[in-house]
């Protein structure tokens, strides 16, 4: 119960902070300061936000259960993560929140927050190569290594 606890705690700020608060900014800059009126592109930029963060908080959930631990680098997991989501993509925490991102800007039609979402993918992306697989390598081994073999970073792989 207490890894579920630290979980959603860390992932409530992280979600609050890149999801919601950095995304508020860039829609203030952009000239984006009021609600949309409802329309079908809203409706369906809405409904990639409730998928997005869904599976990212299935992921939180899923680290807790299955690995003890929580997705701050400061709190990892203490087992590799290979079920629920992480079974059929690498970093679907990041997929999630990408995706909620990429709904938001649809929400808004606003393509700075489009490309505020292609930058954090690409930081993600990026922190994914040089940090986290360097490190789940180390800390995990051949298990880590298999993993990688059977399961795509960013896309689901045919099993053909």
């Amino acid at each position: 119960m207490f890894p579920l606890m630290r979980g959603l705690s860390y992932a409530t700020v992280f979600l609050s902070f890149f999801l919601v608060f950095l995304p508020a900014r860039v829609l203030e800059l952009a000239g984006i300061n009021s609600v949309r009126p409802v329309g079908p592109v809203q409706v369906a930029g809405a409904i990639v936000v409730v998928l997005g963060l869904a599976l990212a908080l299935w992921c939180v959930v899923t680290f807790a259960v299955a690995g003890k631990g929580t997705p701050a680098p400061f709190d990892p997991p203490r087992r590799l993560v290979v079920r629920g989501p992480y079974s059929i993509v690498r970093n679907p925490m990041y997929v999630g929140g990408i995706t909620a991102l990429a709904g938001a800007s649809l929400y808004y039609e606003s393509l700075a927050l489009l490309a505020f979402t292609s930058a954090f993918a690409l930081t993600t992306h990026l922190f994914v190569l040089f940090y986290e697989e360097p490190t789940l390598a180390r800390l995990f081994g051949d298990d880590y290594a298999d993993y990688r073999r059977h399961v795509g970073r960013w896309r689901v792989r045919s099993r053909g």
